[in-house]
């Protein structure tokens, strides 16, 4: 497999598994629980990296401010493509608009 390379500041989306008892309107495959009170479902993420470890890890930043570790060969992360980019052009741009280093 082909190590993926990412700079600090690219667009990033991470496919996210979520159970509520109430999807969200950008919820995909969404699935009952055994129960009938929950529902599993997928949620794209976009996020930017903010920095890039040499282990193979990334830290990436969401539009709150929170910030996660990924690896780099994580089958739920993917670059953003030309039509993610215009679509949520809000999103990555409200991340951007926060200091990649101040946010704790």
């Amino acid at each position: 497999m082909l190590r993926q390379t990412y700079a600090k500041g690219d667009w990033v989306v991470y496919c996210k598994t979520k159970c509520t008892r109430l999807p969200g309107r950008r919820a995909r495959d969404i699935r009952a629980a055994a129960n009938g009170d929950n529902y599993s479902y997928s949620v794209d993420k976009f996020w930017i990296v903010a920095d890039v470890f040499p282990d193979g890890k990334l830290l990436l930043q969401t539009r709150r401010g929170k910030k996660h570790i990924v690896d780099v060969y994580d089958m739920k992360l993917r670059r953003a493509t030309l039509w993610d980019r215009v679509r949520n052009r809000a999103h990555f741009k409200r991340i951007q608009l926060l200091d990649l280093n101040d946010v704790p």
